[in-house]
């Protein structure tokens, strides 16, 4: 596959929203069937669901800025892995119930922290789509925030599995937090904010659900992912591979 050239810094900025809740709401549509209680199979399902909606909404936006002609299916399904922006965290395998939660728990606080900014955004399609997307992400952070809570002040078991996963799992958070040229030329150009201006209200909401669980973050490391850069784990080229497969097969297919 031709590699094309860097999107925008505009256009990137987009994509680093919509390819993160792509890849979330791909994972999460593992569980469908595979959930430990069927009330939950559903809610998994829907929360996936809610996630793709809102990629194929900033998909469409990035797909109209870029002004290629690449549409939502084109952006979602024919790219190459370097060309995805989405955060690393959100492409790892699901691993066990407790991690599914625990990821989707940080993932929904940090949108409920980005949705209100952006719907002060100067475009106003992407203000619109924000303040959508800002409703069904309320309760994406109350369902799974209760789940944190459940496992971690639950059985022994499972307060050990979810401090496994908050172990795994947090430091891929300092990526979410580093800024660059894509956040400086957004922010200047009142598309949204910069990311590291979300660190603080982010943590504010994460911590005393945390605490609720009995866990406590671990301390900061040297490590830095770098899915938003366009750089991914092992784990991203068999996501896509999976994702991709019928649009590949079947270039221009329509439902």
């Amino acid at each position: 596959m031709t590699q094309r050239p860097p999107p925008t810094a505009a256009v990137q900025y987009l994509l680093r929203i919509a390819d993160s809740s792509l890849i979330h709401g791909q994972r999460l549509s593992q569980w469908c069937g595979h959930a430990p209680v069927l009330e939950e199979d559903i809610a998994l399902t829907n929360i996936a669901l809610d996630h793709i909606g809102q990629a194929r909404a900033l998909l469409t936006l990035a797909g109209q800025i870029e002004g290629a002609g690449r549409d939502e299916d084109a952006l979602a399904f024919l790219r190459s892995e370097r060309e995805y922006f989405n955060l690393t965290m959100l492409e790892l395998p699901n691993a066990d119930f407790a991690r599914t939660m625990l990821r989707g728990f940080l993932w929904s606080e940090l949108l409920g922290a980005l949705w209100p900014g952006l719907g002060a955004s100067s475009n106003s399609q992407l203000a619109a789509i924000a303040a959508k997307c800002a409703k069904e992400t309320r309760y994406h952070q109350r369902h799974c925030a209760d789940w944190v809570r459940r496992l971690g002040d639950g059985t022994q078991e499972s307060h050990r599995r979810i401090g496994t996963a908050l172990a795994e799992l947090w430091p891929y958070t300092a990526e979410w937090f580093e800024d660059d040229v894509v956040d400086a030329q957004a922010c200047a150009a009142g598309l949204g904010p910069a990311w590291s201006t979300l660190e603080a209200g982010w943590l504010k909401s994460v911590t005393p659900v945390l605490a609720d669980a009995r866990l406590t973050p671990p301390p900061g490391s040297a490590f830095r992912s770098s899915g938003k850069f366009g750089r991914h784990s092992e784990h991203m080229g068999f996501l896509l591979a999976e994702m991709q497969a019928v649009p590949r097969e079947f270039p221009g297919a329509v439902w």
